[in-house]
């Protein structure tokens, strides 16, 4: 399923870093590159991201990448 930036909300805001809530259709959706590319103007690196899907849950990291791609790393 594509990216739906309806299913991306704000958890938490502090000193520039943001907790993300994002609901998928499955947990490994927002792990494919370029997935979260639409939301790289809102999504900075260090932010967190909680994942919710039907087939679980998962937590990842947005990492510094190039202007206009986003990339994720699960939290370890």
């Amino acid at each position: 399923m594509a990216f739906n930036p309806r299913n991306l909300s704000v958890l938490a805001y502090a000193n520039g870093f943001t907790l993300w809530h994002y609901k998928a259709d499955e947990k490994s959706e927002p792990r494919q590159p370029g997935y979260l590319d639409d939301a790289a103007d809102l999504l900075t690196a260090g932010d967190l991201m909680m994942v919710s899907a039907r087939d679980g849950a998962c937590c990842l990291c947005v990492l510094p990448g190039i202007e206009g791609a986003v990339f994720t790393a699960p939290m370890a």
